[in-house]
């Protein structure tokens, strides 16, 4: 008997198209969609912070206003500029902010470009202290400032004695560093480089100390100052532009260090290379490149010094009508019952808060950041 073996074969399906390969925009779909939280979670937490931020900035921003003209504009327009102590506050404030905002600029500068730029000895100090004020309270700031230079402060007695005899110097000073960051940034022969820096070790300690010489000749010959008078620093200006200064010290120079070291110093390396001097390189490449962080820097400066109350209460001594900065008028007419009054200074602080942040926001998306993001595959 013979034994056949017959292959069956299995039956012929269709084979199933093949699926297209996932485009990268799809595979980032995915990817995000898988990132995010549920549409519940979403809607909560969203809906929490628009009523954190509703009842406990936006209330209270509509209700200043509302009490403000409460009792119609022209109450509002008498409380702000018919109350002569209401308006020397706000000279007074005119005043101390715009020399505390230009100290701040100069130093915040200063002091970024020697960090960002710099590897020197004391470089972390110097980034300490620069954060100093943010970590001690404004209160405790002005009270330093009155063991300085109050009457029983280390300083008080000899300003009280002849307290201008000091200021001929410090302005001497200020004149030789000017005239030592000309001499070592300005040229006049653009290809006389290298003799330039062989001779800046002599000609810059020189120039600075004529220059020292000669104003302090000057000033003393021609008693520009008084002599034998006392200077009053604790409860008067000078004590409020040292306080705001003080604490309003890291502003712009916090905006401006990261801004310039994201920026780095390769153009100015370049034109440092072709010949060009160090004013040139600042006003043309440096400025232009932290204009918008120094901006920054100054509205955000502009406006803590507008508020600041802590320090500015210390050194001031509250009195009506000379030390009085808006601050202060606000919480002295809120104890005097004249909410109206208060309400009315305290909008006008609000108003420029809010100038401040549209300012802000509209200057965060132009500043530069020092990682740049790489494209998605």
């Amino acid at each position: 008997m013979r034994t056949e073996l017959v292959l069956v074969s299995p039956p012929i399906t269709p084979a199933e198209p093949a699926r297209p390969p996932a485009t990268p925009a799809l595979r980032a779909t995915s990817v995000r969609r898988a990132a995010q939280d549920p549409l519940w979670v979403r809607v909560l937490l969203i809906g929490a912070a628009l009523g954190v931020v509703g009842l406990l900035v936006v209330v209270p921003i509509v209700s200043v206003f509302v009490q403000a003209f409460a009792d119609g504009v022209g109450t509002y327009w008498h409380n702000l500029f018919g109350d002569p102590d209401t308006l020397d506050a706000i000279k007074l404030t005119l005043t101390v902010v715009p020399i505390a905002l230009v100290a701040n600029v100069v130093f915040g500068i200063a002091a970024a470009w020697a960090i960002a730029r710099f590897r020197f000895p004391g470089r972390t100090l110097l980034t300490a202290l620069i954060d100093l004020p943010f970590s001690v309270s404004p209160v405790v700031a002005g009270l330093m400032f009155v063991l300085i230079f109050g009457l029983q402060g280390y300083l008080g007695p000899s300003l009280r004695r002849d307290g201008y005899a000091v200021i001929p110097y410090l302005v001497s000073l200020l004149i030789a560093g000017v005239t030592a960051a000309v001499l070592l940034f300005v040229r006049r022969d653009e290809g006389a480089r290298a003799t330039r820096w062989n001779r800046s070790l002599v000609v810059i300690p020189a120039g600075a100390a004529l220059a020292f010489a000669l104003s302090l000749a000057v000033q003393l010959g021609f008693h520009l100052w008084p002599r034998g008078e006392s200077l009053k620093v604790i409860f008067a200006t000078p004590g409020l532009v040292i306080a705001t200064t003080f604490v309003t010290l890291p502003f712009v120079a916090r905006e401006l260090i990261p801004v310039m070291e994201a920026i780095g110093p390769d153009e100015e390396m370049a034109a440092l290379s072709l010949g060009a001097s160090g004013w040139r390189i600042f006003r043309d490449i440096t400025l232009p490149n932290i204009k918008w962080g120094l901006a920054y820097g100054i509205i955000l400066c502009n406006a803590r010094a507008m508020g600041e109350f802590g320090a500015v209460y210390v050194v001031s001594g509250h009195i009506t009508g000379q030390t009085d900065t808006m601050p202060l008028r606000i919480e002295k007419l809120f104890q005097e019952y004249n909410l109206p009054g208060a309400f009315a200074v305290a909008s006008v602080l609000t108003f420029l808060a809010i100038l401040t942040l549209i300012a802000k926001v509209k200057l965060e998306s132009r500043l530069p950041t020092s990682v740049e993001k790489e494209p998605s595959p």
